[in-house]
């Protein structure tokens, strides 16, 4: 059982912050702050660069580098390169992170060109992009496949690595808020900014006096404390669980040493749900009845003939079956007519790319029916695709690079499943782990067979799933997902019946 990539990945990218409710045991009132407010402008901007360590849940996962300086190419325009290199254990595999940005922005710090670079276990993403008028233009490369994507911007577009630079450049003054929108890479969309500057601080967690922020972005809620010239000197996200402070460069280049001897199982331990009763052969379980806490009451459940769940207060009630009747019902019928969307590309699943068509058909050649068509694809996998916590930007990675955690096999699976015209989603949830005694969090595929949506795990190889697969959402792309890094850590489960 791997934990879904995507989620850690969203973790790390969110770069640092502290929610509200921790700060009162650590942060005190510092007095009037400095008059008039701090203000700079990128020309005299009062530091060049800095350098951070990441730390998650206690252990010491990476570091950042930041720099800013003005751009040879534009001499009215400024270059600010960043970098942030993660490694850590998972499942007794090492993890490595490495992300790459420059950004070329005006002197207000909008955005007018940018070249990213991901690298995931050595899989690669990369994406250029140039502002042309009131259009964003975006090359996405990864294995070989290239696509364009065009974005239509109204007003002012900033980079996120400007967040922490947009306060000190219109203010740093105690009651000001700022909004404004930002192309974020990771989910290749274009999306608003809220910051609030809460108050001005002094702490034993760093030297001097800071000002408080709060910022709003993809629905997470971040606390940075900043210095007078603008310097992050403490960033917390998720109550505390990451932190991410100043360092020297010295300090921050010894992590990779100190990473290579560390045999912690960092994500595992913080994302194990424990259950209060063990599940004997859980792949056998047809039914199972729970209780979910720690649902924030904007996560609505995804409830289908499968999966049927209800609120009651702070707790959300589910019944699961994994064989479901073969009946048509209202359900049935709506998903039917709105499955034209499951058969579509997209950059994670592209199926409409040559070398995953081509496959998909040479695995089902001798299939007949579109059951025995799927029994084939998920059979082809298990001999083909080796099952380790490697992360992948798309389902040509897999297919390239032979193995995969559970996220990648199922963009695979879905890849070919779409190509043979079998109408497939992506959906995310936790799934019963027997080996650790609890639910990680896991990525497993919807089929429509027959007129039903059936749960099919290619990482388990169970055409139906089994009934520790609860779904929290659907969706493939990390955009769809944002809404679950508030659960890890925090979700419970209390299991009542089960068969």
């Amino acid at each position: 059982m791997l934990l879904n990539r995507r989620y850690a990945f969203i973790m790390m990218l969110a770069l640092p912050w502290l929610l509200s409710s921790c700060a009162g045991m650590y942060f005190r009132d510092a007095g009037k702050p400095p008059m008039p407010p701090p203000r700079f402008g990128l020309s005299d901007w009062p530091y060049q660069e800095y350098w951070t360590g990441i730390v998650f849940n206690g252990a010491k996962i990476g570091f950042s580098h930041f720099i800013l300086a003005s751009s040879s190419s534009a001499s009215d325009h400024f270059d600010i390169r960043s970098e942030a290199v993660m490694r850590f254990r998972f499942l007794s595999f090492d993890k490595k992170i490495n992300l790459k940005s420059c950004d070329q922005v005006a002197g207000d710090l909008s955005l007018r060109h940018f070249d990213y670079e991901y690298d995931l276990d050595d899989n690669l993403l990369k994406l250029t992009g140039q502002r042309k008028d009131s259009m964003l233009e975006i090359d996405i490369v990864t294995q070989g496949q290239q696509r364009r994507q065009t974005l239509t911007l109204e007003g002012k577009v900033y980079p996120t690595s400007i967040i922490n630079l947009y306060p000190l450049m219109h203010g740093l003054e105690v009651g000001r808020s700022y909004t404004y929108m930002v192309y974020d890479g990771e989910t290749q969309t274009v999306s608003p900014v809220e910051q609030t500057i809460l108050a001005y601080e002094e702490s034993d967690l760093y030297a001097g006096r800071a000002f408080k922020i709060k910022t709003r972005f993809h629905g997470q809620e971040v606390t940075t404390w900043m210095d007078s010239k603008g310097k992050p000197v403490l960033e917390m996200s998720m109550g505390g669980v990451i932190i991410s402070a100043l360092e020297s460069k010295s300090t921050a280049m010894k992590y990779l040493a100190q990473a290579a001897l560390n045999k912690a199982e960092t994500l595992l331990d913080f994302s194990l749900i424990k259950s209060n009763v063990p599940i004997k052969d859980p792949q056998k379980l047809t039914f199972m009845e729970v209780v979910l806490s720690g649902i924030y009451n904007n996560l609505k459940m995804p409830v289908d003939e499968r999966q049927q769940c209800q609120r009651r207060d702070q707790e959300v009630f589910c019944r699961i079956q994994s064989q479901i009747a073969d009946r048509k019902s209202p359900d049935q019928i709506r998903l039917h007519d709105g499955t034209e969307q499951y058969l579509q590309p997209s950059y994670v699943i592209p199926s409409y790319d040559q070398r995953i068509r081509q496959t998909a058909r040479e695995i089902v050649m001798k299939a007949d029916g579109t059951h025995q068509r799927i029994l084939l694809l998920i059979d082809w996998m298990r001999d083909n695709i080796r099952q380790e916590p490697v992360d992948v930007f798309s389902a040509l990675d897999v297919l390239e690079g032979k193995k995969a955690e559970c996220q990648g096999h199922t963009f695979l699976y879905a890849a070919f499943a779409r190509a043979l015209g079998i109408p497939t989603r992506v959906v995310n949830g936790i799934v019963y782990s027997a080996e650790f005694q609890g639910f990680l969090y896991h990525t497993w595929a919807e089929s429509l067979l027959d007129g039903r949506w059936i749960a099919v795990d290619p990482t388990f190889r169970q055409v139906p799933a089994d009934a520790t697969h609860v779904k929290l959402i659907e969706g493939e792309n990390v955009a769809d997902l944002l809404p679950l890094v508030d659960l890890v850590g925090k979700l419970k489960l209390r299991v009542i019946q089960m068969h």
